[in-house]
């Protein structure tokens, strides 16, 4: 890609909100250098029709072109390692293409980790700032599980969910990529600066924004069609009525993405987002395991999760009879073998054979008055 193209798509990056339908269509129409030159005179290309509304917008991004300097944010990026990536390239995922008119006009990464061959194989884990202890372990083992079986995990670099899905993806040595809504430069929440540290380290940050921009409230909803983007689906591991990670799922859903969510307790308000999702989301699957999480994103037919089975009790490998004479005994007390044998509806020789074999499994022992469970052979587990 030339020069000319990096240049104008940092510029547009610098002027523009991430992801604007009318850039997009006035790129697609004209190309990135033809865009800037019609934001920088205040005029659509010829034969584009506009509205009021976008016309407005060219003239408000022409103000903000005045104070830009592409030159120097790419020239700052050579400086701290960072790059420009623009559709078409190889480092491009041409799963952000999916978002149409709101796909990104160009990302700035940093870190070592190639972006499209991660999102080859992704999850994007994401979930509630204010996690709770069970949100923290589950989205953590969860994104380790996950990284050790060749999964890329993608997430927000929030405080919570997001830093716990990070975090687990790195302690177990694999790929893990953090969408900002700020400049890769620029670490916030500043309590994770250690986390994105480490990341551009050994993984991969993410941004539209260049690189010395702050966050914006706004951006982190918009960013998040980027995370959903990247990802073969999207899990919320733990998220409140009103958090952004629904938002998450909302465009997962939208872009016909695996969309996944992760039960808790029921009066919890940490998870009531991710029960409503379950409950009112057709799209929604629940997943509770790493095997689950996999068959939802990975091949149709072969990657499977097995079906968990229930545990093998001593009881279950008893034969038919014996099981009868055992289940003839009471819950408490004792019983004689003719009781057991009109319980069992068998004969007495049969019932007294029974016996001894019960005896030496440690079902039942004999007691003054006649024959009784054991303590073992009463619990749910024997």
């Amino acid at each position: 890609m030339t020069t000319a193209e990096h240049a104008a798509r940092a510029a547009l990056c610098a002027v523009a909100e991430p992801g604007d339908t009318f850039l997009n269509r006035v790129i697609d129409e004209a190309g990135a250098p033809a865009a800037l030159t019609a934001i920088r005179d205040g005029r659509p290309p010829a034969g584009l029709d506009v509205t009021e509304g976008e016309r407005r917008r060219l003239e408000r991004w022409r103000v903000r072109l005045r104070s830009a300097s592409p030159e120097e944010d790419l020239a700052v990026s050579e400086r701290l390692g960072i790059r420009l990536v623009c559709p078409g390239e190889p480092e491009w995922p041409t799963t952000l293409d999916d978002l149409g008119p709101s796909r990104p006009y160009a990302l700035w990464l940093r870190g070592p980790a190639d972006l499209r061959n991660c999102c080859l194989r992704s999850v994007a884990v994401v979930g509630s700032r204010a996690a709770s202890p069970y949100g923290l372990r589950v989205a953590a083992d969860l994104a380790a599980e996950l990284a050790e079986r060749g999964w890329t995990v993608i997430s927000g670099g929030a405080l919570g969910i997001d830093a716990a899905a990070h975090r687990g993806a790195l302690a177990a040595g694999g790929p893990t990529v953090a969408v900002f809504a700020n400049g890769v430069d620029v670490p916030y929440p500043a309590a994770n600066d250690g986390l994105f540290a480490e990341m551009a380290r050994c993984a991969v940050l993410v941004s539209e924004s260049p690189p010395g921009t702050h966050p914006q409230r706004r951006r982190f909803l918009v960013r998040n069609r980027v995370i959903a983007a990247l990802s073969r689906g999207t899990l919320i591991v733990e998220a409140e009525l009103r958090s952004g990670a629904l938002n998450t799922a909302a465009w997962a859903r939208r872009l016909g993405r695996a969309l996944m969510a992760v039960p808790g307790p029921v009066d919890s308000r940490s998870s009531a987002g991710c029960l409503r999702l379950l409950r009112e989301d057709p799209t929604a699957t629940l997943v509770t395991r790493t095997e689950e999480v996999i068959e939802m994103v990975g091949h149709i037919g072969t990657d499977l999760a097995p079906r968990v089975a229930a545990p093998v009790l001593p009881r279950d490998r008893l034969d038919p009879a014996t099981l009868a004479v055992l289940e003839a005994f009471p819950a408490r007390g004792t019983a004689g073998p003719a009781q057991l044998a009109a319980a069992a509806g068998t004969d007495l020789p049969t019932v007294n054979g029974k016996l001894g074999l019960l005896s030496a499994a440690g079902f039942v022992e004999r007691d003054t008055a006649g024959w009784r469970l054991t303590r073992e052979a009463r619990s749910r587990n024997y």
